[in-house]
């Protein structure tokens, strides 16, 4: 069974067929509910259009066809394409920023809460290449709103970078102008290796982005030390959920409901007992190792099962939605 991540003869025809043949049954969801999820929905579309053809060529069209609900339905929850976009922009931006703050604040000090910040944020893209792709490429050609958020988010990384004026030994402290300079060189760094799509782990580069940081304000020696340091293991806090009783099919979820978690939950309800290979290639993750992983994540949170041998030797695994995935998955729908 071969998957493609786009039918384009699907995106030019009407979806208002579609759209009836996945509406499911009555909804015990409150209109706020079903607009998040739908909004959600139209969000992962986005991205995943944004990854294929950029976003000059982003039409509502092609975001319709992807999320497979109707004209009405993107314009009930968004103004236009740009403003689309500017949503997508945002969800990235919060995560990415939740979770470098929560890094940083674990740190005692400011050189080592910037490494363990940068090295989330390192993670983060790793783990999401469209996203940090939207976000570090594409967002510099959407508009003037989007370019204002993203002014905003180097003023405040610049704001942080600051900081280590405090810190250093200096005689002479650099001019906060400083801050800003070295924001926009590891943006550029960022920028080229994502624009050429290299095969090199971002990760790699923490040691030295960290020594373009600390240089102005602790000096060449401690810049050296931060080439030579190894990857922090830094990862996200788990934050316990209380269990609930409500009928939303998403309360309790102990899985965070990305664009790429729908994405391969849509590819299993469609495709039941695809391989990881196939789903992969419907969901356009290239990298098999992290479709592994994220299907494992869905099997420990009984939103998907395998069927297949799996483990064992020349046996292709077999994935199918369990009760509360194919829930979940009917969700994330047109309600």
């Amino acid at each position: 069974m071969g998957l493609r991540r786009e039918d384009t003869a699907f995106e030019h025809r009407t979806d208002t067929a579609t759209v009836t043949r996945l509406r499911p049954g009555p909804s015990v969801l409150g209109r706020g509910q079903v607009s998040e999820i739908q909004r959600i929905r139209m969000l992962a579309a986005a991205v995943d259009v944004v990854e294929d053809v950029g976003y000059a060529r982003m039409t509502v069209a092609r975001i319709i066809a992807r999320a497979r609900v109707s004209r009405k339905t993107f314009y009930d929850v968004f103004a236009d394409r740009e403003d689309c976009f500017l949503a997508a922009f945002d969800q990235a931006l919060d995560e990415a920023r939740v979770l470098a703050a929560a890094a940083y604040e674990r740190e005692p000090g400011w050189r080592d809460g910037m490494r363990s910040g940068l090295a989330r944020l390192l993670m983060l893209m790793e783990e999401e290449r469209a996203l940090a792709r939207l976000c570090m490429i594409e967002a510099l050609g959407a508009g003037d709103r989007v370019l204002e958020r993203r002014a905003e988010v180097l003023g405040e990384l610049a704001h942080v970078v600051d900081r280590g004026r405090s810190v250093t030994n200096a005689t002479r402290q650099p001019p906060q102008v400083t801050a800003e300079g070295v924001v926009g060189a590891v943006f550029a760094v960022l920028h080229a290796r994502l624009l050429g799509r290299s095969s090199e782990p971002l990760t790699e580069l923490l040691g030295p982005l960290m020594s373009m940081v600390v240089l102005p304000y602790l000096g060449t020696r401690a810049a050296s030390v931060e080439l030579n340091r190894p990857l922090l293991e830094v990862g996200a806090p788990r934050r316990s959920r209380p269990a609930s009783r409500s009928p939303d099919p998403l309360a309790g979820l102990k899985i965070r409901l990305t664009y790429r978690t729908v994405r391969v939950l849509m590819v299993i309800a469609e495709h039941p007992g695809a391989s990881n290979r196939e789903i992969a290639e419907g969901s356009g993750i290239a990298d098999q190792g992290q479709i592994s992983k994220l299907l494992t994540r869905l099997s420990h949170v009984k939103l998907v099962q395998n069927t297949g041998g799996g483990q064992e030797r020349g046996a292709a695994n077999a994935w199918h939605l369990t009760r509360r995935g194919a829930e979940v998955e009917r969700a994330t729908r047109l309600l």
